[in-house]
């Protein structure tokens, strides 16, 4: 089946058809269609793998990708156009300019914890830019899984889009094949797998990876307001988000005011019985439900820690002082549970940030703009808010990836056209003039050649 599909779209991929920037516009305006049609289905499958609530499935899924869609066909017309650039004294005269060109056949590998953005936005830059796609989206979520294959379907013929849909050993035949481009988004370990399949070929690959990321709370920051946006940014789609805030550095002088009013807020999002929230979700499998359990294993609790296995719920929690060694702090969390830990000194902030490398986001909480702008230089990380999380992502504008361990490569808007897209150099030369002196046997000295460098 595999080799079937990779056969069809590299013929299909040959015809130049993809070429056609009306045709890709078109198919892009009919997924828009098709999408929003199945709105409603596919918040229900999204609830059905995990119970994500429709407001959550609706923000943070299908209005994403929808907004995707249609920056890119509002724009895509333009971002295909030649890119002019200045000429080259060297090649006087000339016409010079760089021309956006697809890859080919693109494998887009995409998550559990958002199935459904993290599969359609990478989709939307695959096609604006003119290749064909290949989606393999994740086993654990199933539900969600089937109802991207359905519209899809209904969209593409499979030598333009598919949808393979299986575990591990359908990811290892697609791997397997040659691909002009891989986009994956998952867990570091599954990564380094990826990169050394598409090293095979020499593909070129993007990374969506994740990290520990930090969030520091400094004495001049609005306590109550970080604590409303952290619980925001922390416990929405249970902390299964690859850039929430994954342990918090809080001056010590606002340590306990700051606790307060997280607890404060996390109450007053969820209610007194977190577990009969309608607007809490769960954790979605089995096996990572049973690793957050671990890790709150001989951990001091300030808030929260109980867990249904029947439901894989893990309510939000927060963790007083963690060690640096435990389980809870030797990798990205990864779901509901927050450690809160106290610095005092920007020696404590370093050691504990520079001790997990570079994180995909970053959060600073504070009105000092010195201390603002020496962090954000400081650090290096993906993307990150100042006095806010989460929120970078929404913006088109912005490229969203990590750096390092954290991911390669950056998409969102046009940054995705820009990452599907080989940019093709051209030289036009006219024949009306041709200086001899490049030519053997040379008459000019080597002094005349060291001047060349002007003329570049």
């Amino acid at each position: 089946m595999v080799q079937d599909i990779v056969n069809a779209q590299n013929d299909f991929f040959a015809t130049q058809k993809t070429k056609n920037v009306a045709l890709r516009k078109q198919l892009l305006k009919r997924l828009k269609q098709e999408i929003e049609v199945q709105e409603d289905a596919i918040c229900n499958a999204l609830y059905a793998d995990f119970k994500k609530p429709k407001f959550e499935a609706l923000a943070t899924e299908t209005q994403l990708v929808l907004a995707e869609l249609g920056h890119a066909i509002q724009n895509v017309e333009r971002w295909s156009r030649p890119i002019p650039v200045e000429a080259s004294w060297t090649n006087f005269p000339s016409k010079d300019w760089i021309q956006p060109e697809p890859f080919g056949k693109v494998l887009i590998i995409s998550p559990w914890n958002y199935p459904f953005m993290l599969t359609l936005a990478p989709l939307v830059g695959a096609l604006a830019a003119g290749n064909t796609a290949v989606l393999k989206p994740s086993e654990l979520s199933p539900n969600t899984s089937r109802i991207i294959a359905q519209i899809i379907q209904n969209v593409f013929p499979a030598e333009y889009v598919a949808v393979v849909e299986g575990g591990v050993e359908t990811s290892q035949a697609l791997l397997a094949e040659k691909w002009e481009y891989i986009f994956f988004t998952g867990s570091t370990r599954v990564g380094k797998i990826v990169y050394k399949s598409a090293a095979e070929h020499l593909t070129p690959v993007t990374l969506e990876l994740g990290g520990k990321n930090p969030c520091v709370v400094d004495e001049t920051a609005s306590v109550k307001l970080a604590a409303k946006r952290i619980a925001w940014g922390k416990f929405i789609n249970a902390g299964q988000t690859c850039i929430a805030p994954d342990y918090i550095l809080v001056h010590k002088t606002v340590k306990e005011r700051f606790v307060e009013e997280l607890k404060h807020h996390i109450t007053e999002f969820y209610g007194s019985d977190i577990q009969k929230s309608l607007d809490f979700a769960r954790i979605t499998t089995e096996k990572h439900y049973r690793e957050l359990k671990e890790k709150l294993e001989g951990q001091t609790l300030l808030f929260g820690g109980s867990c249904v296995d029947s439901e894989k719920y893990v309510a939000p929690t927060l963790v007083d002082e963690p060690d640096m060694n435990s389980k809870l702090m030797e990798g990205e969390i990864f779901g509901p549970i927050l450690p809160i830990i106290a610095y005092e000194t920007e020696g404590d902030l370093h050691r504990y940030i520079s001790n997990y490398g570079k994180s995909l986001a970053f959060y600073l909480f504070s009105t000092d703009k010195k201390f603002q702008k020496k962090l954000m230089s400081q650090y290096s990380f993906g993307g990150g808010t100042i006095n806010d999380t989460v929120i970078h992502i929404s913006n088109k504008r912005l490229p969203f990836g990590g750096v390092g361990p954290s991911g390669i490569g950056g998409y969102h808007g046009k940054h995705s056209f820009d990452l599907f897209s080989h940019k093709k150099s051209i030289v036009k030369r006219g024949n009306w003039l041709d200086i001899p002196l490049r030519y053997a046997p040379y008459k000019l000295s080597t002094a005349w050649a060291k001047r060349f460098k002007h003329l570049f």
